[in-house]
């Protein structure tokens, strides 16, 4: 793994926008792995991993969490923002074209840009996220966002283990290496998670009104794969059907029992992930 770092532009100036990188600088199939709203780019090691065979995978740590730098002002926790910043990363790995996966807010973000005109995204896979996520599922993940303060890895881990049930098949090994990349020490010997706080209030804005981006997901003209778990309150049954009505060749992988999000670490999803781009990406 090989990491850097890009500059980008927000309301008050600029702020660092770290990633971490897999499988060779030189290879020209780039893929972009997007991390959800309060995780950060470690959750891919296992995918990159895999997918570096293949590709030059590149991971970025959102503004605002893992080693990325925080915004100045918490309303710029926004979706236009990270457009922003994602099309200064493209522009720093200097390619026309790559392939885009994308949990929750990285979904969505994969979404937007999808959508857009002269897109750069080749292929676009969904990790448990839709055109549309309900106000209810918004403000439930309201509930575990803002500061929090652990006294050791070992209560971080319990914590992490309680709050993301879909994740519960990991072995130790990877919930310990999820803490470690989740969490920030502090000068007193304590741990706080591994993202800015004000993130919750940027939410807050707007968790009154559900997500529908549904006119974008009409415009996206790429292949697409969906990977949902069954029990997700984030995304629904109702609008999987509506994806696939919408989306006829769309590629699903429905986990029973399983909720959001699934964790992308697991052999099952990792294999339907890599057989998916690989007859779609024109490896």
């Amino acid at each position: 793994m090989r990491s850097g770092n890009v500059s980008a532009l927000n309301a008050r100036g600029f702020h660092r926008l770290h990633y971490n990188e897999w499988g060779s600088a030189d290879n020209s199939r780039v893929l972009v792995c997007v991390h959800g709203l309060a995780r950060n780019s470690r959750d891919f090691d296992d995918l990159a991993r895999a997918l570096s065979r293949d590709y030059r995978v590149v991971c970025p740590d959102v503004a605002g969490r893992g080693d990325s730098d925080w915004l100045p002002d918490p309303s710029g926790y926004q979706i236009s923002q990270y457009l922003n910043d994602m099309t200064v990363l493209l522009a720093r790995l200097n390619v026309d074209r790559v392939d885009w996966i994308g949990t929750s807010m990285g979904g969505l973000i994969g979404i937007c840009l999808a959508a857009l005109p002269n897109s750069p995204i080749r292929s676009l896979v969904l990790n448990d996220i839709g055109p549309f996520v309900d106000r209810a599922a918004l403000k439930r993940i309201q509930g575990y966002l803002g500061e929090r303060r652990f006294a050791n890895l070992g209560e971080a881990e319990q914590w992490l283990r309680q709050t993301y049930p879909a994740l519960r098949h990991l072995g130790d090994q990877q919930w310990r290496r999820l803490a470690q990349a989740g969490c920030r020490e502090q000068p007193d010997g304590s741990f706080t998670l591994h993202y800015d706080p004000a993130i919750a209030e940027a939410l807050s804005q707007n968790s009154d009104a559900d997500v529908d981006l549904w006119s974008l997901w009409q415009r996206i003209q790429c292949p697409r794969m969906l990977i949902w778990g069954e029990a997700s309150d984030v995304l629904q049954a109702e609008t999987v059907e509506r994806m696939r009505r919408e989306t006829p060749d769309l590629e699903l992988l429905s986990l029973p029992g399983i909720e959001h999000a699934p964790s992308l670490m697991e052999s099952e999803q990792i294999d339907a992930i890599q057989q998916w781009l690989r007859s779609h990406s024109h490896l």
